[in-house]
């Protein structure tokens, strides 16, 4: 059996908390020499294309906000990874320059960047901590892979389970990692736009309702049924109700359900808020992210005192 690795107190003090938690890890968890190498082979296509079906549908609502999220990284010699709750990059978005380099350092589909194969790293890290983890050049446990800064948050599937990490990686990264740092924002507004959009995809038909805002990676909302019966929940509404059960199928009545939680009008007043604020106000595109018709946006905006002109203002941003 490996003997642990010994880290002095002084090193650990100038980690941030939760990379000292996974320096720590490394050390006594996982046992692994700082002076090895990192994830040192890429997955052949067939595994590749065995861990993107195994991720279905999700894989696909994602393609868009890759491509967002590269147009507003790229520019800073940055490229984007999506990987799965195991750590393996399943697709990447980057410049073509920058292909031979990253394919090097293994930011490439098939490459495995868990934890406790790569050491302290953004995806890895961040899907072993819950929360939004950045590590900049020399805070990589492995010494190979400390000319590298990444930042990276975990994001959820439409059943509240966690669906995989999305990171921004460089190879040339600013010696003070001020850039680095900033994108964490970016990676949550992100997150919450593929859990938002897999979640009204997957519950298509049925009035998914914003019980409140969310500072969080997950937005709390549920789908109800004509009942007004819960039938879906994302991963923050599943805490905000104390779901006991982690499986992907919930069924209770809202109203019934515990203290604290907005009546349906207000929370469906919230929802439809916010689908207009994401439309810039315009009915038509709004029906559609809702899944409604025109005609019942309408009378449900009627009936609940909803404005075009307020949507933009009431609701928090996504």
């Amino acid at each position: 059996m490996a003997e642990p690795v010994m880290v002095t107190d002084e090193r650990l003090a100038m980690l941030p908390a939760p990379l000292r938690a996974s320096w720590h890890r490394c050390a006594t968890q996982y046992v692994l020499p700082p002076a090895a190498e990192g994830p040192i082979h890429l997955l052949c296509g067939a595994e590749i294309r065995q861990a993107c079906a195994r991720m279905g549908p999700l894989l696909k609502v994602a393609e868009a906000e890759l491509e967002r999220l590269h147009g507003i990284v790229s520019t800073l010699d940055y490229s984007v990874l999506l990987a799965d709750p195991q750590g393996i990059v399943l697709t990447r978005r980057g410049d073509a320059p920058q292909e031979r380099g990253h394919k090097r350092w293994h930011l490439w589909p098939g490459a495995k960047w868990a934890e406790s194969v790569a050491g302290t790293n953004g995806i890895g890290t961040c899907l072993m901590e819950g929360r939004p983890v950045t590590v900049h050049m020399d805070q990589h446990w492995r010494l190979a892979l400390r000319y590298l800064t990444c930042s990276a948050v975990p994001f959820y599937g439409p059943d509240g389970r966690l669906a995989g990490a999305l990171d921004v990686s460089s190879t040339r990264p600013d010696p003070e990692g001020r850039v680095a740092t900033m994108m964490e924002a970016v990676l949550v507004d992100a997150a919450r736009r593929i859990e938002r959009r897999s979640f009204l995809d997957a519950f298509k038909g049925y009035t998914v309702v914003l019980l409140g805002a969310s500072d969080d990676i997950s937005l709390p909302m549920v789908a109800l049924d004509e009942a007004h019966v819960v039938v879906g929940a994302t991963y923050a509404a599943r805490l905000m109700l104390d779901l006991k059960d982690d499986g992907p199928q919930v069924c209770f009545d809202l109203a019934t359900h515990g203290q604290g939680v907005p009546s349906f009008p207000d929370a469906e007043r919230s929802v439809i808020e916010g689908a207009l604020a994401m439309s810039k106000g315009k009915v038509a595109p709004a029906a559609r992210l809702l899944g409604v018709s025109r005609s019942t946006l309408h009378r449900k905006m009627k009936m609940l005192g909803v404005r075009e002109d307020q949507a933009s203002v009431s609701t928090p941003p996504m």
